[in-house]
């Protein structure tokens, strides 16, 4: 990421919606940016994973977990498959694990908490859809930024 959220604010504030959510940072980069792909899914990571294995080509995935630290919905060998395959972020709303392991990786993720607890793995839930994380909308296509400032969408 080449402009700070807070700069990009001030240069394009009317085209971008400002998530107040306070997302924590746990992957190796913090700031990050690229095309917005979705998940929409609660306490099941299966289509995490195997999205998460497909090329990326520099696409953040937001991932709406309905807010739930109940469990985790991305780890350590999950993120290191979206490191292998291009994704340049994660946003989770909801919990990673292997807190760590996901520091040492070069990759950008924003999450709500973490929980040692595994997610289920039947494969329920919704790709590529719109979700809604603090009043603003994730829309596939769309360009999504990140830094310790915050995150910043297209509208």
């Amino acid at each position: 990421m080449t402009i700070a959220t807070a700069d990009l604010y001030d240069q394009r504030g009317d085209e971008l919606d400002s998530v107040a959510l306070q997302f924590h940072d746990f992957g190796g980069h913090t700031a990050f940016d690229g095309p917005v792909r979705t998940i929409r899914c609660h306490r099941d990571n299966a289509l995490v994973k195997q999205t998460l294995a497909t090329p990326g080509d520099g696409a953040v995935l937001v991932i709406d977990g309905a807010g739930s630290l109940e469990s985790a919905l991305v780890g350590d060998r999950i993120a290191a498959s979206a490191v292998e395959n291009g994704w340049a972020g994660l946003i989770v709303h909801g919990a990673v694990r292997d807190r760590e392991a996901l520091a040492a990786l070069p990759i950008g993720i924003k999450a709500l908490g973490s929980n040692p607890r595994t997610s289920a793995k039947a494969g329920v839930g919704e790709i590529d859809v719109h979700v809604t994380i603090a009043g603003i909308v994730f829309a596939t296509g769309k360009h999504v930024w990140a830094d310790a400032d915050g995150v910043l969408v297209e509208r």
